[in-house]
């Protein structure tokens, strides 16, 4: 089934319940998203949007990016979402490399297509129901590349499909039921509503959207919604515990923990299953596999739970391979490889970087891990220099090469540092070109702001006298 017909599924099944709630408590229901969609797609329509163009949504998460989302899908137009915490350059750039027919930041623009698309429908102008096609794109979800350069994983129908499948059997509430209550945990451009929104439209499910992730605000929400299973990631689940509303509430309605994006700590996930007295389950995943990849199991014993990612997913099938793509020995660590029916059918107008991350069907990680004897998969490091901030990937070449503008810096390098809260955390090594006054932190974090995302500023500076090199003149990392 399409996004577009399952956005229609719903509003028939599913009709006034609500969908959507924004961050000052505007409700859309399954209904007003299947008629909003409706009116702007006939308002792309008119502004020359057809199938297989792309539409950019540089906007902050909310209903009417959702509207735009299903209002593209029903026109078999592309959907590229842009992470609003990107500075302005990185979106821009993101924006050029889709190539769009049009590109949306505000939601102001969302809401005036759809009132003149309305006029539209109302004159029969309303979207054609598209022919099924399994293999129409249907988003591109940008991620990174080890220098910097970004790429977008391509999804279809097929995957949004098997998504669904391997979440739910593809099933759906029974009419007028409605679902569970959910809290939003990620930016909507993210691979977690990109791909899963058909699921939470089968389940009927109720959204709730902070304008921005803050623990406090998190923690209330889940208690005043009675929020069954929290999805996000180890990072926010590290703050919710430090936050003072961990105290101020009941949590017995909790009943599942998922997270993912990001390690979790041994530490971390015995201070949440303790605190919430609700199950843990760490998913291992990737934009580029769809979201699915390994999950430990809600029952797992401690050796699961705190010590591994699990086992994988249903659909998805896992292998260890040495560095000549051969398999590896049996508990041996080499490079962790996924293959699913949920990954993307390749990175958008990259066939080379396509062709170096899926081989034979199957998806290299850059990750490395063993498979124990009990088929758990335990992750042993990471094959390139990026690092994982908060469930963000931080690629030290990026930031290392807006510091190298700086006029205090000579040499810099940008190295990951454990961190029990982020996980990990960038320090700035650097060189300074007059060691007499070498930049401070905050310098360095202002210099950058308006270059790059907040995620990546380094939250820690060391001065060297110079930048340790190996044999071959390159920067030792180790």
């Amino acid at each position: 089934m399409t996004l577009a017909a399952t956005v229609r599924g719903a509003a028939r099944r599913f009709g006034d319940l609500v969908a959507l709630v924004d961050p000052d408590g505007w409700a859309t229901t399954y209904a007003d998203l299947d008629r909003l969609s409706d009116a702007v797609a006939a308002g792309l329509t008119a502004r020359g949007v057809g199938p297989g163009d792309r539409v950019v949504l540089r906007l902050p998460s909310g209903s009417r990016y959702i509207v735009a989302y299903a209002a593209a899908a029903k026109l078999g137009a592309v959907t590229a979402g842009i992470n609003p915490r990107l500075a302005p350059p990185e979106q821009a750039a993101l924006a050029a490399l889709a190539d769009p027919a049009v590109v949306l930041t505000d939601p102001g623009e969302v809401a005036e297509l759809a009132t003149r698309g309305a006029d539209l429908v109302d004159r029969g102008g309303a979207p054609p129901v598209l022919p099924a096609d399994p293999d129409r794109p249907v988003a591109i979800v940008f991620t990174s590349g080890t220098t910097g350069q970004p790429k977008g994983a391509v999804f279809c129908e097929r995957q949004l499909e098997a998504v669904a499948q391997a979440d739910t059997g593809g099933a759906w509430a029974a009419p007028g039921a409605p679902g569970p209550p959910m809290l939003a945990a990620t930016e909507f451009a993210h691979i977690g509503i990109t791909t899963k929104l058909p699921w939470y439209l089968r389940l009927a499910t109720r959204t709730h959207i902070l304008k921005r992730w803050r623990a406090d605000d998190a923690l209330r929400t889940i208690a005043e919604q009675r929020i069954p299973s929290i999805g996000g990631i180890a990072p926010q689940f590290a703050l919710m515990l430090r936050s003072p509303e961990i105290e101020r509430h009941d949590w017995g309605h909790v009943q599942t923990i998922i997270a993912g994006g990001a390690a979790s700590p041994p530490a971390l996930v015995a201070g949440v299953r303790e605190r919430f007295g609700a199950a843990y389950s760490i998913r291992y995943s990737s934009t580029e596999s769809g979201g699915c990849g390994t999950g430990t199991a809600f029952d797992a014993d401690d050796d699961e739970a705190l010590h591994s990612v699990g086992r994988p997913r249903p659909g998805v099938e896992v292998s260890v391979r040495n560095e000549d793509g051969h398999r590896a020995a049996e508990g041996d660590v080499g490079e962790l490889w996924l293959r699913s029916p949920t990954q993307m059918v390749g990175y958008w107008r990259d066939p080379r970087a396509t062709a170096a991350t899926i081989v034979d069907g199957w998806l290299r990680t850059g990750d490395l891990a063993r498979i124990d004897e009990r088929g758990l998969v335990r992750l042993a490091g990471r094959r390139g220099e990026m690092y994982i901030r908060g469930g963000y990937n931080v690629y030290p070449a990026e930031v290392e090469a807006q510091l190298a503008g700086h006029p205090a810096i000579d040499a810099v390098a940008v190295v990951p540092r454990p961190d029990p809260v982020m996980g990990e955390i960038g320090v700035a090594v650097v060189t300074p070109s007059d060691p007499a006054a070498p930049p401070v932190l905050a310098d360095l974090r202002a210099f950058l702001s308006a270059r790059v995302a907040a995620y990546k500023l380094p939250e820690a500076v060391r001065i060297v006298p110079e930048l340790p090199l190996t044999p071959m003149e390159k920067v030792d990392r180790r």
